[in-house]
């Protein structure tokens, strides 16, 4: 979020190595580190994870010009502007997670309602062990998607999720970030030659996942650009993963999908009269399932996205067995 000369503050934010992210006052951070580090326990309104060891560590911040009032609700730390508020929190490993999803996502939303920021712009979702299986033999998750899905359902909102990233890292239980909005109306999107993830059939597990593949937030005041924040994208058309076993495909799939979530003609059908392409991105985070793959991905990226990206490489698990890399974005 940049300077409080602007009516509004405008989201940004920018990705560091995780030992340099600096002083500036913040409204949250996402850390990944590739080894465990004792002496970083989680700042207020910063989330920890621990990656694979072959990528890369680094710090994505987002700050604020103006006075932040920070407090905590229920175990969720948060940190509030005049137009934005960023929220953290955990669940604990355990046998399973569906009930703990639940009541976190019924927390998360009754904070958001008593602060007055009801609009969701980010979610990210780092599960510890995301493929492997409860103490009921159901995959995590699939357990997770189904407690998130009974509290969207009970609060109605099963279809209104923003961009949103669900990713697998080491260690045991989840952490959760979110970004919501006061006032601004960010609009929802879906790719065209994607079905929506709340619309996916019972293969992929009782419960469908609930997410938006982008969000668009409109510029403050007249004139001036939004940004697109793109969820955690994947090999996927239709609902089907697609060039299974083939990371470079895979990855020039997962652009050419960004690239169409966010291109002029898919923003029109929702009325946003601007569009962006693959050179608009200002930054993404890379996830990368295998150590040996990493280089193939960076070779794909570095071709089709511009030099002015800051990009970051993480080595972490991705939903579906058969995904190879995921990736997620901002384009201003």
């Amino acid at each position: 979020m940049t300077s409080s000369v602007q009516p509004i503050p405008v989201l940004s934010s920018r990705i560091l190595p995780s030992s340099a992210a600096g002083d500036a006052p913040r409204l949250g951070s996402l850390t990944y580190l590739t080894a465990p580090d004792p002496r970083s326990g989680d700042a207020p309104t910063e989330l920890t994870v621990e990656v694979g060891p072959h990528g890369e560590s680094a710090t994505e911040t987002w700050t604020a010009g103006e006075p932040v009032l920070r407090g905590e609700y229920a175990g969720i730390r948060y940190a509030a502007c005049r137009e934005f508020v960023f929220c953290t929190g955990r669940i604990e490993e355990g046998g399973a997670y569906a009930d703990a999803t639940h009541r976190f996502y019924e927390d998360v939303f009754t904070l958001l309602a008593r602060l007055g920021y009801p609009r969701l712009v980010r979610v990210w979702n780092y599960i510890g062990d995301i493929n492997g299986v409860t103490s009921q033999g159901q995959e995590i998750y699939r357990d997770f998607c189904v407690g998130r899905s009974h509290a969207l359902e009970q609060l109605g909102m099963l279809h209104g999720m923003p961009a949103t990233t669900v990713i697998g890292v080491r260690g045991g239980g989840i952490g959760f970030a979110m970004i919501a909005a006061r006032t601004v109306e960010p609009v929802n999107v879906e790719n065209p030659r994607q079905i929506p993830a709340y619309r996916y059939p019972p293969r992929y597990g009782p419960r469908s996942p609930n997410f938006s593949r982008a969000t668009y937030v409109p510029p403050p005041g007249a004139g001036g650009r939004g940004t697109a924040y793109v969820s955690g994208t994947a090999s996927i058309i239709g609902h089907e993963t697609v060039h299974v076993g083939d990371v470079r495909a895979q990855a020039r799939t997962t652009l050419e999908n960004i690239e169409l979530l966010i291109g002029a003609p898919n923003l029109a059908r929702y009325g946003i009269g601007e569009g962006f392409g693959l050179e608009d991105l200002r930054r993404v985070k890379v996830y990368v399932r295998h150590a040996e793959d990493i280089p193939a991905v960076q070779a794909v990226c570095s071709r089709l996205l511009p030099p002015s990206c800051a990009a970051v490489y993480l080595q972490a698990d991705v939903c579906r067995r058969d995904l190879l890399v995921e990736i997620e974005g901002l384009a201003a």
